[in-house]
């Protein structure tokens, strides 16, 4: 499922796919799909995902240098913590998360390395799953935006939590006689969800938002030319 954020903070749902797994055919599969019905990409796009490498993949295949990725940080924290023993991973999700809230990039990938060396100490497993797609948990760092936009857009909790609304509609539903009955319920039930969503916090600061997605994206295009084989 895809969940667009206007430039007013509205969220709109984009569209739904059924599917078994998020390979990247199927996910470049539906987001062109998405284009095909009318998302524009041309300003550029910010696309917050889990850790999925087909999602990652087809992001890159379709929207290329249009879209930025900020990683979700959630995800990032519970991947690393989980190759730590029980007893340690509440602290150290505690230590993550802090690492993350420092407001510049220069001070959050700092506080991250240092968390990075004094993990290698003890499980160098934890310290790979620190490592992959860390700068993409950082973009919005990067951007300069993450005191105004990181309530809202440093995870996939709104995606999560459409979702966790759309369960409570669709989870008792377990016989269906025809495959077209699951899109079809599960689009009504986003229909009647979707009005209720709130808009996203620190919404007045989405124009910043899309003129610096412009501004990277206009970057990537110029520098398309500059490279010689």
């Amino acid at each position: 499922m895809a969940l667009g954020i206007t430039l007013q903070g509205q969220k709109k749902i984009l569209g739904f796919v059924q599917t078994a797994t998020e390979n990247e055919p199927v996910c470049a599969a539906f987001l062109r799909a998405l284009v095909a019905r009318g998302l524009r990409v041309e300003p550029g796009l910010l696309c917050i995902i889990d850790g999925a490498k087909g999602l990652r993949t087809a992001i890159q295949t379709v929207f290329g240098a249009q879209a930025l990725v900020q990683r979700c940080q959630w995800h990032k924290r519970e991947n690393v913590v989980r190759y730590l023993p029980k007893a340690q991973q509440a602290a150290w999700r505690r230590r993550l998360q802090q690492a993350y809230e420092r407001p510049t990039y220069a001070e959050a990938r700092a506080a991250l390395g240092r968390l990075r060396q004094e993990l290698r100490g003890i499980n160098i497993s934890a310290v790979a799953s620190l490592d992959e797609g860390l700068e993409e948990t950082l973009t919005l760092h990067g951007l300069g935006l993450f005191p105004m936009l990181g309530v809202s857009l440093k995870t996939t909790n709104c995606l999560e939590s459409l979702n966790a609304q759309l369960g409570q509609l669709t989870d008792k539903v377990d016989h269906w006689r025809t495959s077209d009955q699951k899109p079809r319920w599960v689009a009504s039930a986003l229909s009647f969800i979707e009005p209720r969503l709130r808009r996203i916090k620190g919404y007045r600061h989405l124009p910043q938002l899309r003129a610096a997605l412009q501004a990277k994206s206009g970057k990537a295009e110029r520098g398309k030319g500059t490279h010689i084989a």
